[in-house]
C-alpha cells in the first residue's frame, strides 16, 4: 500500500497535515488540565478572575485546536484525493498502453473495479491514517502520561480496561478483516454480471433468458448484500459494547476518585480532568481500532492495483528507436517466417507467414473461422508480438520503431466498428487532430457515407451515441471506415471491415479506394470472409489452422488451391463466375 502512495502523494503535505495534527492534539490535551485548574483553583477559592483567565485560555486552546483540525482535514482530504486522481490516471495510463496479451490477463469488469472501488478504499484509508492513525497514538501516549500526573493510582483501572478493549478490538478483526476482504471480489462479481447482463441484452431477450439472467444477477447481488450486512452488523455491534466500555471505565474512575476525594487524597478537579483523560485514552484506542480493522481491506485493494502496475509488458521498445519515413510511396511491408502463439496456448495460432508487399498494392486475407486472419493483421500494429520470425516495414523490423512511430504509419479498422459518444466530427478526428472539413468529407466520400450524413441536418455536428447506438451495423462500419482513412498512413487494415455492406457497397467503396491518390502510394490489407471482397487483391493470402495454404491471384487460386475452390463453392451459386 505505501508503495503505491510513492510519488504520488505531496510529501509537503503529509508533513504539514502531521504538523497540524500535533498542534491540535496539543491543544486539546490542555483543555482538561485548565478544566481542573478551574475547578481546583477557581471555583473551590471563589475566584472569578481566577476563572475568566483560565476560560479565555481554553477558549484560545479550543481555536487554535478547531483551526489545526481544518488545516489537518483539508491537507489529508487534499493528498489523499490527489493520490486517488494520481492512481486512476496510472491505471488508466498502464491500461491503454498495454498489449493485448496483458489486458486479456485480466477482466474489464475486474478491471473497472479496481480503477474505481479499489482506488477509493486506498485513498479513504490515507485519510484516516493522516487524521486518526497518527493523531490516535499521539493522543494516547499523551493522554496517558497526563492522567497519570493527575493521579498514578487512577491508572490502575486502565489495566483492566485496556486488555479487555485489546481482546475485543481482536475479535472483531478476526471477524471483519475475510469479510471486508472478501467485498472486492464480490464487487467484482457483481460488475461481472451486470456488464455482460447489459452488453448481452439483445441476446438474452431473443433467447428468453431473461428469467435466468435475472435470477443470475440476484444471487450475486444477494451474496454481496448479505457479505455486506454480516460486516456492517460486526461494526454496528462494535460501537454500543465500546460505547459501555467507556462507560464502564468512567464509572469505576468516578468511584475509585470519589473514596481518594472523601480521603482528601485527591482534588475534584483533578478527578474532572482525569475522565476527560480517561475518554480521550479510550477513543483514541477505538479510533486506532477502526483504522486497524480498515488497513486489511485497503491492502487487499492495493494489492489489485499492484497486479495492474506488475504486469509486464510484451511490447518491448528500443531505447534508441529507427525514425519512421512517413512519406507517400515506396513503402514495403514483409512478413518473414512469422509465429505467433497466444499466452499459455499450447500451439501456435499462427505458423510461418511469408508474403511481402508494396506501395500500391491490396493484400486480400481470407479463410474459415478461426484460421488466424485477425491475429495475423494484429501483429502489424503490434497489439501483439512475434513469437518467432519478422515483420519488417519500410526495411527495418517494426520492433525496432518506435510503438507510436509505427502506430502513425498504420491505419487500422477492427472488426466490431466502434465509435465514441460527441460529435461525428470528433470520431472522424480520432487519428487525424487538424483534419479539415475538406478531408473528412472526401473520407466519407470515399466510404459511401456521405448519403446518410448529409441527411441530418447537423452534417458533421450531429450526435453519435455510446458505440455509435444511433446508427445501424453498415452505418457504423462505413463511418469507422472512413475515420481510418481520414489518417493518411502507409498501411491501411480492414479486419473483416466489410461484412456489414451490401454486394454493391462493398464493391463501390473497394473501387473508390483504389481511385483514391493517396491509397494508391499506400498498403492495403483487407481480411476478409466473402470472396467478392478481395477478389481484386492483388495478392490473396489463404489460411488455414494459422498456415497460409496458398498465396495469389484470384483467377490463380481459383484453378490451383482447395480451400480457395471450397469458399468460393460454399459461396457462388453453380453456373455464376467471379
Amino acid at each position: 500500500m505505501f508503495k503505491l502512495a510513492k510519488g504520488r502523494m505531496s510529501i509537503w503535505a503529509v508533513i504539514g497535515a502531521v504538523l497540524f495534527m500535533v498542534v491540535q492534539v496539543t491543544a486539546n490535551l490542555n483543555i482538561p488540565s485548565l478544566t481542573s485548574d478551574i475547578v481546583n483553583n477557581g471555583v473551590v477559592n471563589g475566584d472569578i478572575d481566577y476563572i475568566w483567565r483560565v476560560g479565555m485560555k481554553m477558549i484560545v486552546f479550543s481555536l487554535i485546536g478547531i483551526l489545526a483540525a481544518t488545516g489537518n482535514v483539508f491537507l489529508a482530504s487534499r493528498t489523499s484525493m490527489k493520490l486517488g486522481s494520481n492512481l486512476r490516471n496510472d491505471i488508466y495510463s498502464k491500461v491503454i498502453n498495454m498489449s493485448n496479451d496483458e489486458y486479456d490477463q485480466i477482466e474489464t469488469s475486474s478491471m473497472i473495479t479496481r480503477t474505481t472501488n479499489d482506488v477509493i478504499q486506498i485513498q479513504n484509508v490515507y485519510m484516516m491514517m493522516l487524521r486518526m492513525m497518527l493523531m490516535s497514538p499521539v493522543m494516547l501516549i499523551g493522554a496517558s502520561f497526563l492522567a497519570y500526573n493527575k493521579n498514578h493510582r487512577l491508572t490502575l483501572v486502565f489495566l483492566v480496561v485496556l486488555p479487555i478493549m485489546l481482546i475485543f478490538v481482536g475479535f472483531l478483526l478476526y471477524l471483519a478483516v475475510p469479510k471486508f476482504k472478501a467485498m472486492q471480489t464480490k464487487t467484482d462479481r457483481l460488475n461481472r454480471v451486470f456488464r455482460e447482463g447489459l452488453t448481452g441484452v439483445r441476446v438474452i431477450r431473443a433467447f428468453r433468458r431473461d428469467k435466468f439472467e435475472q435470477d443470475r444477477f440476484e444471487d450475486a447481488n444477494l451474496d454481496f448484500t448479505r457479505n455486506a450486512i454480516n460486516v456492517n452488523i460486526i461494526m454496528a455491534f462494535s460501537f454500543p459494547v465500546i460505547q459501555m466500555i467507556i462507560s464502564g471505565t468512567n464509572v469505576a474512575i468516578v468511584w475509585f476518585g470519589a473514596k481518594l476525594i472523601g480521603v482528601q487524597a485527591m482534588p475534584v478537579g483533578n478527578l474532572i480532568s482525569f475522565m476527560a483523560y480517561a475518554a480521550q485514552i479510550l477513543v483514541s484506542f477505538m479510533m486506532l481500532s477502526m483504522v486497524f480493522i480498515m488497513i486489511p481491506r485497503a491492502q487487499a485493494s492495493a494489492k489489485r492495483i499492484q497486479e495492474v502496475f506488475d504486469l509486464k509488458s510484451t511490447l518491448k521498445e528500443d531505447e534508441k528507436p529507427v525514425q519512421a519515413d512517413k512519406t507517400p510511396g515506396n513503402h514495403t511491408l514483409k512478413f518473414s517466417h512469422v509465429d505467433y502463439r497466444y499466452a499459455n496456448a499450447e500451439k501456435p495460432v499462427l505458423t510461418d507467414i511469408d508474403f511481402k508487399s508494396q506501395s500500391g498494392q491490396t493484400i486480400g486475407i481470407i479463410g474459415g473461422t478461426g484460421s488466424g486472419k485477425t491475429s495475423l493483421v494484429n501483429l502489424i500494429p503490434r497489439f501483439y508480438d512475434t513469437e518467432k520470425g519478422e515483420i519488417i516495414l519500410d526495411g527495418q523490423d517494426i520492433r525496432h520503431y518506435g510503438l507510436n512511430d509505427l502506430r502513425d504509419m498504420i491505419s487500422f479498422v477492427p472488426q466490431k466498428a466502434a465509435l465514441f459518444r460527441g460529435s461525428l466530427r470528433e470520431n472522424m478526428k480520432f487519428g487525424k487532430a487538424d483534419a479539415t472539413d475538406e478531408e473528412i468529407w472526401q473520407a466519407l466520400d470515399i466510404a459511401q457515407a456521405t448519403d446518410f450524413v448529409k441527411e441530418d441536418p447537423a452534417g458533421l455536428d450531429q450526435y453519435v451515441e455510446q458505440n455509435g447506438d444511433n446508427y445501424s451495423g453498415g452505418q457504423r462500419q462505413r463511418l469507422t471506415i472512413a475515420r481510418a482513412l481520414v489518417k493518411k498512413a502507409a498501411v491501411y487494415v480492414f479486419d473483416d471491415s466489410f461484412s456489414a455492406l451490401d454486394f454493391k457497397t462493398d464493391a463501390v467503396l473497394r473501387q473508390a479506394l483504389q481511385d483514391d491518390e493517396h491509397m494508391q502510394q499506400s498498403i492495403i490489407v483487407i481480411v476478409a470472409e466473402r470472396i467478392a471482397t478481395v477478389a481484386d487483391a492483388d495478392n490473396i493470402l489463404v489460411l488455414d489452422e494459422g498456415e497460409v495454404t496458398g498465396q495469389g491471384t484470384h483467377n490463380e487460386l481459383k484453378d490451383n488451391n482447395e480451400i480457395y475452390q471450397e469458399i468460393i463453392n460454399s459461396q457462388i451459386k453453380k453456373g455464376d463466375e467471379v
